[in-house]
C-alpha cells in the first residue's frame, strides 16, 4: 500500500510534532535532572499521605521519592499523556472532518486510494506521531540512570507502549466521531470529554473508593493507572488497549464510507 497520505499529514504536521517531541523531551530531562534533589524529601510524602484526592487529581498517589512515584507523579500519569491526547486527538478531529470542512478532503479522495486505504494510511499517521513523543520522552527518562532513576527497562517501555496505545485509540474515537459526523467540533469535544472522563477515573480510583470499580473503564487505567512503572505492562492490558483501537478502526472505515464529502 502507497503511503503517500500518511507522509503528506505528517510534512504537514511536522513542526506542531516537533515542537511537542522536543519540549517533552526537555521536560523529562528536567524531571530526571531534579531527583536527586527530591529523592531524600520525607516532606514530599507528605503531599500523599493519608491518600489525598487533591494530590491524586494531579496523578501523585503513593511514595513520590520513588524512581517509580517521582516520575509517575511529574510525567507518567499527567503530563505524557496531556501531550499525548493533544496530538492524537487533534489530528484525528482534523484529518477527516476538519478536511471535509475545508474542502480538501475531495481532493484525497480523488486519488487512486479506496477510502479504506486513506483511512488505514491517516491512522498509521497518527500512530506516528504518538510513537515519536513516547520515544522522545522514554529515550531521555532512560538517560536518567545516574540520577538514580533505576525503572526495569522493560516496565519504562511497557508503560511508554501503553500511554501511546491509549493515545492511539482517543485519536481514533476522535476520527471516528468525525467520519460520521463530518463535524470537526464535535469529535474534538466528545473525544476531549471522554479522555478528561478517562482521566479523573484513572487519577482518583486509588483514593475513592467509589470511583474504584469504574477503573476498568478507562484506558488510562490500562496504560498507567495500574502501577505499571512498577510491575510492568500486562499482557490483559494491552489487548485491552489493541482491542479498542481495532473497534474503533473498524467503526471508522464503516463511517467513512458512508460519509458525504462536501
Amino acid at each position: 500500500m502507497r503511503a503517500d497520505v500518511t507522509r503528506l499529514d505528517l510534512r504537514l504536521r511536522r513542526r506542531s510534532l516537533t515542537g511537542f517531541a522536543a519540549g517533552m523531551a526537555a521536560y523529562a530531562l528536567i524531571i530526571v535532572a531534579l531527583y536527586p534533589q527530591f529523592k531524600n524529601s520525607s516532606n514530599l510524602n507528605q503531599l500523599t499521605r493519608n491518600g489525598s484526592a487533591v494530590a491524586a487529581l494531579f496523578g501523585a498517589t503513593g511514595t513520590l521519592t520513588s524512581p517509580a512515584g517521582w516520575l509517575s507523579a511529574n510525567i507518567y500519569a499527567n503530563f505524557l499523556p496531556l501531550i499525548m491526547l493533544l496530538v492524537t486527538i487533534g489530528y484525528g478531529a482534523a484529518c477527516i472532518a476538519g478536511q471535509d470542512e475545508s474542502g480538501t478532503l475531495c481532493l484525497t479522495t480523488a486519488l487512486p486510494l479506496t477510502r479504506t486505504s486513506i483511512l488505514l494510511q491517516k491512522a498509521a499517521a497518527l500512530a506516528g506521531q504518538a510513537v515519536l513523543v513516547g520515544a522522545a520522552t522514554m529515550i531521555c527518562v532512560a538517560a536518567g540512570r545516574d540520577s538514580g532513576l533505576a525503572i526495569p527497562s522493560g516496565h519504562l517501555a511497557g508503560i511508554t507502549i501503553g500511554i501511546t496505545m491509549a493515545g492511539i485509540d482517543f485519536g481514533l474515537l476522535a476520527l471516528t466521531i468525525g467520519c460520521w459526523t463530518g463535524n470537526r467540533g464535535t469529535a474534538l469535544g466528545i473525544a476531549s470529554a471522554a479522555a478528561a472522563v478517562s482521566y479523573l477515573i484513572s487519577s482518583l480510583a486509588p483514593v475513592v473508593g467509589w470511583i474504584r470499580p469504574a477503573r476498568y473503564a478507562s484506558l488510562l487505567y490500562w496504560s498507567v493507572g495500574d502501577d505499571q512503572l512498577t510491575v510492568g505492562l500486562s499482557p490483559a492490558s494491552a489487548a485491552v488497549l489493541v482491542a479498542v483501537g481495532g473497534l474503533l478502526l473498524a467503526a471508522a472505515a464503516l463511517g467513512f464510507r458512508r460519509m458525504d464529502l462536501h
